[in-house]
């Protein structure tokens, strides 16, 4: 597969994952509608608290994520060389250069935010630098800068609200369920709403969980598409590789990361917890690292 197959099926992919997560949500509200007998009035109360909580995120996220990160802002004269590999690859990008901050962490690692080309930001350890070579360290930054262009932090915020509709809702269920579930079911005859009250309780208790998984699919799509995206932009995907490989062999886990910003991260931070099992991995925020690889080689 080449480099352009491989972004192709990449997006496609994922556009297939968030539609598949917007007709799971109309699914779950159509059937609490059905079983709470209330009709859909409480699903717009949680569309009216996750559009505060998406338009808090979009606008501030950044900043919470530097700031969880203890990342510190620098300027071109603190390290030339990363500063101009930046702004080489965002001249053949062909977008705005982003801020650079810097983590002092001896592990490994990388990672974009902001909401938008303009709004961006590229952070690295300072592990990641003394570690790797220059052009290791090109498919690093060419990854993080495909993000950028990609949207990737965009739809990501998206796909957060998505989640947090999800549990919006299926608390909204069990509490009308509590507070009125017991008349309401005194006074329907129809056993119809006995079977959805069934299914809404399940879905309850389950959405959640199938909400993270979905997440976490399109995080780990997204991954692959910035792989072949920054191999596209450096035109030597062994860059990447080469630099994954000595990433994965690093065992140091990062200190400053923490579960809400693990899958910002171009590998996995906790080195302790990666799993080789097929169940463990549905819960990764980064496909495998090997298969990253090879497919990067493949190209």
């Amino acid at each position: 597969m080449n480099i352009y197959s491989q972004i192709s099926a990449n997006k496609t992919k994922t556009w297939l994952i968030v539609i598949l997560f917007v007709i799971f949500i109309t699914t779950i509200v159509f059937i609490y509608g059905k079983a709470s007998g209330y009709g859909l009035s409480y699903a717009g109360i949680g569309l009216i608290i996750s559009g505060i909580m998406g338009f808090t995120s979009y606008y501030y996220s950044d900043k919470m994520i530097l700031g969880m990160s203890q990342a510190k802002q620098i300027q071109k004269s603190d390290n030339p060389l990363l500063f101009r590999t930046v702004e080489n690859l965002c001249i053949g990008a062909g977008i705005p250069m982003p801020k650079i901050y810097i983590i002092e962490d001896s592990a490994p690692n990388a990672f974009a935010t902001g909401r938008d080309p303009k709004h961006s930001v590229v952070c690295a350890t300072t592990g990641i630098l003394e570690k790797l070579n220059k052009v290791e360290l090109e498919g690093v930054i060419a990854h993080e800068l495909s993000h950028v262009r990609n949207y990737d932090i965009r739809l990501m915020s998206i796909v957060v609200i998505l989640v947090g509709l999800v549990a919006l809702l299926a608390d909204f269920f069990m509490r009308s369920l509590w507070y009125g579930g017991g008349r309401r079911d005194r006074n329907d005859r129809n056993n119809t709403q006995g079977i959805f009250l069934l299914i809404g309780i399940v879905l309850a208790i389950l959405s959640p969980l199938i909400a993270t998984l979905i997440q976490l699919a399109v995080s780990r799509k997204r991954e692959f598409l910035a792989d072949a995206s920054g191999a596209l932009l450096t035109r030597y995907p062994e860059g990447l590789a080469s630099a994954l490989e000595k990433i994965a062999k690093d065992k140091e886990p990062l200190e400053v990361a923490n579960n809400a910003t693990a899958h910002l991260y171009i590998a996995n931070p906790f080195k302790n917890k990666i799993s080789g099992s097929w169940f463990a991995n549905l819960f990764n925020t980064h496909p495998p690292i090997d298969e990253r690889i090879k497919i990067l080689r493949s190209m």
